[in-house]
């Protein structure tokens, strides 16, 4: 995954807080996904339009966090953001 690319979402995907929880749905199939704190954390960053790089970065100064854990939590997050067609690389 190029850590110098920036996630983009479809005009389909709505984000809302609900009890402290970001929840994510997708207009097209109607599915939504719950996020958790530190999952809520990386969605703000990327909608802020950050690259990955950036949001690790950012991530980074929030927790603590072992570097490579965190690059791969990161990895494994986006990769189901793609996957659900929740987002894309750009």
């Amino acid at each position: 995954m190029d850590f110098a690319k920036k996630v983009q979402f479809p005009d389909t995907v709505f984000a809302q807080e609900v009890d402290g929880e970001m929840v994510l749905l997708d207009m097209n199939s109607e599915n939504y996904f719950g996020l958790d704190a530190v999952a809520s954390d990386i969605w703000r960053l990327l909608q802020e339009g950050r690259t990955l790089q950036e949001t690790e970065e950012a991530l980074l100064e929030m927790y603590d966090v072992e570097p490579e854990q965190l690059r791969s939590d990161l990895k494994a997050f986006v990769g189901k953001l793609i996957d659900s067609k929740l987002a894309m690389l750009a």
